[in-house]
């Protein structure tokens, strides 16, 4: 059996503040942008990995969550506990230098972890979590 990564789905609260992290930031191709307003999914993606994209998706438009639901959602997103992306570079530190310098909300500087990974964080601007591991 092969199987392969095609797509991840990320919440977003402010499109356009996701759209500019995402390509600006990260350096990520817009590969779709339907609907509008807030109500927007936007497919974004690394350039010359056209297989592996994320989805960038308004979390209150999925009619089978209840009110309740919502409200969680809204509330973890805001403390930075619903969603995590982890992507790699080949230069960890450069990243984030490009990252960090856009404006983006550090949550950690680039670091030796003790299982042997370098990364760093962010958050993107729905609250999101987004590392960047240090490709070996």
């Amino acid at each position: 059996m092969n199987i392969t990564i095609s797509s991840s789905f990320l919440p977003h609260t402010d499109p356009d503040a996701s759209l500019a992290f995402y390509r600006d930031a990260l350096g990520f191709e817009i590969r779709n942008d339907v609907g509008r307003g807030t109500m927007r999914w936007i497919t974004v993606g690394p350039a010359g990995q056209p297989d592996v994209s994320i989805v960038l998706y308004p979390p209150a438009a999925d009619p089978g969550i209840t009110d309740d639901e919502r409200r969680t959602i809204a509330e973890m997103m805001a403390k930075g506990t619903y969603a995590t992306v982890v992507l790699s570079s080949p230069d960890v530190d450069a990243a984030f230098a490009k990252v960090e310098a856009s404006g983006a909300d550090v949550v950690q500087e680039p670091i030796d972890q003790p299982y042997g990974i370098r990364d760093c964080a962010f958050r993107d601007p729905a609250g999101n979590t987004v590392r960047i591991n240090q490709q070996p």
